[in-house]
């Protein structure tokens, strides 16, 4: 492997801060185990001097040990014997991490040094817990569920019937109209093919019978189409000596089953969207590196002065294409939320003035014409500018889209006081979202644009940017003049102006 000698002072540098630059604490290490080098990122995360971290085990300072790993299941030794990228999670204290272990290759192409890498995955997962919980509890929900419970003895007299069977049925226990015996269960001779089929062993096996739809008669006289299972009760001897069944009221069971469906439709979103967050926060931090590389070599090589004015052109388009890919990286930060936040009190009219002055294809808004209507007076949020100004550009250039490069785009502004709130209107005149597509626009990946022309990453993310700022965003109306997205944001009201909780008494 090179060494640090082979290298001008230019070139140390650009290598400094390229490692500098790398989204998570990262540190590099020998095949001894001992760690000599290690980025801005990590100094400041863990609060350590080079004099406390460098040339110690790593097993001491990084890996929280106090003894060396077992050589097998060292990520050190594993990754020096594969030659290949190794992770794994750990807890600390009250954080989930996630190590990634990647190789660094000598001109041998052996290993050299171990880079890892620590990506903080706590938020990720508490949102896995809660996935759990929340799976948990419907669970406990269903299985929780009583049924209607009713058993007989072997001359059809009722011995015993739940509370719901009684709600079910009418009560069976004395009084005219009430239900004493199974045959008023059903409608005239179905006890007895129940029977029938219960003795059967070819229908069910020998004293069980599951009916999915059957109808039964309460003590009014209306008949009921319920779910029914039912079984033959045997004594030591293998004589029948009783029977039961249980109902359920398929009214009550379809209305549980589609609450069910849309309450797992709303889980697999959830979990569709706390898997693709870690994703592409995986995806971007393993592009990140050989792209950084990729620009370093590009712009070193256009510092050359002996190559020619076509080369140099050629090395022009690789900076600005993997660029480009810099900020697609930069994008799937943000929809993984890895990306920090400097949030500060700021006007929304402000944010929308600079946003606007930030479009920079002038060609696409040639003959689009854009309109504000900037309420007067303090509309303060709680937001950070750099966010917002790209959810707003991303909004009106989707707006540009719709309408195909000309039209009117109209950006509107108010409050609303009582309820402590501030809205931001884009509306278009385009041909409006088609209703089929309206429940997926923030879906990631989803896109009606031609293959290349879109990530479907934009609406995505900037649902997650609104989600971020406790603010919501939605279609309020949309057809073929064209369609409005609303976002609501709540409004910062400083600490003096807000009301008390309560009053002492005398009111002071």
């Amino acid at each position: 492997m090179n060494s640090d000698a082979n290298f001008t002072p230019d070139e140390l540098f650009w290598r400094t801060r390229i490692f500098d630059s790398l989204s998570y604490p990262s540190v590099v290490i020998s095949p001894d185990k001992k760690i000599v080098g290690a980025n801005k990122k990590f100094y400041d995360t863990y609060k350590l001097s080079s004099e406390e971290l460098l040339e110690k085990k790593c097993f001491h300072t990084f890996l929280y040990k106090d003894t060396p790993c077992n050589s097998e299941d060292c990520p050190i030794s594993v990754v020096l014997k594969n030659k290949e990228v190794h992770s794994y999670t750990i807890k600390h204290q009250y954080k989930w991490e996630e190590r990634v272990f990647s190789p660094i290759f000598d001109d041998d192409g052996e290993v050299a040094f171990v880079i890892s890498s620590i990506r903080d995955i706590t938020r990720t997962k508490s949102l896995e817990n809660q996935l759990i919980g929340v799976k948990e509890f419907i669970s406990r929900v269903i299985y929780s569920s009583a049924s209607a419970i009713v058993a007989a003895d072997r001359q059809g007299n009722i011995e015993l019937m739940n509370s719901v069977a009684k709600e079910l049925f009418g009560d069976y226990n004395g009084g005219e109209g009430k239900i004493k015996h199974t045959a008023q269960l059903y409608p005239p001779g179905k006890a007895k093919e129940i029977m029938r089929m219960l003795r059967d062993e070819k229908i069910g096996g020998k004293g069980k019978l599951i009916i999915p739809r059957t109808t039964i008669v309460n003590a009014r006289g209306e008949e009921i189409e319920v779910e029914m299972s039912a079984a033959i009760i045997y004594d030591d001897t293998g004589e029948e000596s009783a029977t039961m069944a249980i109902y359920n009221d398929l009214k009550d069971r379809i209305k549980v089953e589609k609450e069910l469906k849309f309450t797992q439709k709303q889980l697999a979103q959830s979990e569709k969207m706390a898997s693709l967050g870690q994703l592409a926060a995986g995806v971007a931090h393993e592009i990140n590196n050989p792209l950084t590389g990729v620009l370093f070599y590009a712009s070193l090589l256009l510092e050359r002065k002996d190559l020619d004015e076509g080369a140099k052109e050629d090395l022009r388009y690789i900076v600005e294409d993997a660029n480009r890919c810099k900020n697609i990286v930069k994008s799937l930060l943000v929809y993984s939320r890895s990306a920090d936040s400097k949030k500060n009190i700021v006007q929304i009219n402000e944010i929308v003035k600079q946003s606007l002055k930030l479009v920079r294809d002038q060609k696409k808004f040639r003959n689009i014409k854009i309109i504000r209507y900037l309420a007067d007076g303090m509309m303060l949020i709680n937001a950070d500018t750099n966010k917002l100004n790209q959810v707003i550009i991303n909004l009106v250039i989707n707006a540009a889209d719709a309408m195909k490069g000309s039209g009117k785009i109209t950006l509107n502004t108010y409050k609303d006081n009582l309820h402590k709130l501030v809205f931001l209107e884009i509306t278009d005149t385009g041909e409006g979202i088609p209703r089929e597509n309206l429940s997926k626009i923030f879906d990631p990946f989803f896109t009606t644009k031609d293959v290349g022309k879109s990530t479907g990453l934009g609406l995505s993310i900037v649902y997650g940017i609104i989600e971020e700022h406790g603010a919501q965003i939605s279609v309020k109306k949309t057809g073929a003049k064209g369609t409005t997205f609303i976002i609501e944001f709540p409004m910062y009201v400083p600490q003096d102006e807000r009301p008390a909780l309560c009053s002492p008494p005398g009111g002071k």
